[in-house]
């Protein structure tokens, strides 16, 4: 397991980078997963408008003006963050031994805060000047649906870190009244489902806001909903965050890996387990057992799930129906790799254990079904009249 991109980087390459240790695999990874995704809706959303599923508007830009004392703030107090955190801990001893404490901590350069923040400011007052006129004048620009993907997917990133936060804490209850503070201001500790609930309600919440036909959103959104749930997973996996299943101890098909069907996440970034003989420093636990690799499933679901969502994206025309589709997909998915996850059971019905995951999994796919129905009714009604 590479608990940071340092350590992949040392163990493939031999190379020893220590600011990499600011990269978490996990976050690398949900990183990649929202750029593709991203990417891939971008790309949705220019085919729909070309449909006329989505119309452009016009946006009021004043051209010309030079920057105003707003943006020259907002540019010098990034960059003060930026050099006072980042420049800070690449230049001071030690601190890249541990950067999540650092980042957390009081500690800091702030003279290279001071000088970042200068230069951004500086660079924001010197681009506005060069295309600064004697008299700025407003005009109209049109801004199409692919406009907007940047903002969905700054919204999606907010809405998911918090919801992804929030689920973790209700689903770790006990242990958040333990250490509220460090659950609370961990880097680790985030739940997927939460992310996408969360992350769907603001980003729903802008496209209303725009006035974006939200059935169509939804359908657009679908494919890469589905490859980004599976790249995340792939984080999990890499990082060993927990998320891996029950004990396995069952017979191993000869024609499968042995990682594959049965693992201990040796030097996960929990710190679970029991210590690895010879390893030295942080990250040196390796469960006592072997368990299902249920993050790895999941990718492997994800990705396969995902070719059949991009195919037919062009063939169901009735709004609302892919997304349907999706969440009968997710919610299948899920319920069937709870079994074999480790999870806090929230209660029993008869013998079977409950957990959230599942519980959520459930209204997924009666949503997903109800909305095929309702959308397939819909349709045919429109068509016969």
């Amino acid at each position: 397991m590479y608990p940071t991109i340092y350590h992949a980087i040392k163990d493939l390459f031999g190379l020893d980078l220590p600011f990499l240790k600011l990269l978490q695999s996990f976050g690398f990874f949900v990183a990649i997963a929202f750029l593709l995704a991203a990417w891939l809706l971008s790309k949705e959303l220019k085919r729909r408008t070309e449909l006329g599923q989505f119309k452009s508007s016009l946006r009021k830009v004043i051209e010309g003006a030079p920057a105003s004392a707003s943006d020259l703030a907002i540019q010098g107090v990034f960059g003060f963050v930026l050099g006072w955190k980042i420049i800070g801990m690449i230049i001071t001893p030690g601190a890249g031994n541990d950067p999540r404490t650092f980042l957390l901590s009081g500690e800091g350069s702030i003279v290279a805060g001071l000088l970042t923040g200068i230069a951004m400011a500086g660079w924001r007052w010197f681009s506005a000047n060069k295309q600064k006129l004697d008299q700025p004048k407003e005009k109209e620009v049109p801004v199409t649906a692919a406009d907007h993907v940047g903002n969905i997917t700054l919204m999606a990133a907010l809405g998911g870190l918090i919801g992804a936060k929030l689920f973790h804490i209700l689903e770790n209850f006990g242990s958040f009244m333990e250490d509220p503070g460090g659950m609370l201001f961990s880097f680790s500790g985030l739940t997927m489902y939460g992310g996408l609930i969360l992350g769907s309600v603001f980003v729903l919440l802008y496209a209303r806001k725009h006035n974006m036909p939200l059935l169509q959103l939804c359908d657009a959104a679908a494919p890469s909903l589905m490859l980004a749930y599976g790249i995340g997973r792939l984080g999990c996996q890499i990082s060993g965050d927990g998320d891996w299943g029950v004990e396995n101890h069952s017979f191993h098909p000869g024609f499968m890996p042995d990682w594959f069907w049965a693992y201990n996440y040796p030097n996960n970034v929990n710190g679970e387990g029991v210590p690895i003989p010879g390893c030295e420093g942080a990250n040196c636990n390796q469960l006592p057992f072997n368990v299902f690799p249920t993050p790895l499933y999941e990718t492997l679901a994800c990705c396969l799930l995902f070719i059949p969502l991009w195919i037919y994206r062009k063939k169901l025309v009735v709004p609302g129906l892919l997304f349907s589709i999706y969440l009968v997909m997710n919610g299948c998915e899920r319920f069937l790799v709870e079994l074999i996850r480790v999870n806090e059971v929230l209660f029993h019905i008869g013998s079977f254990p409950v957990v959230q995951a599942e519980i959520i999994a459930v209204v997924l796919l009666v949503i997903g079904i109800t909305g095929i129905i309702l959308t397939r009714r819909r349709h045919r009604q429109q068509t016969a009249s």
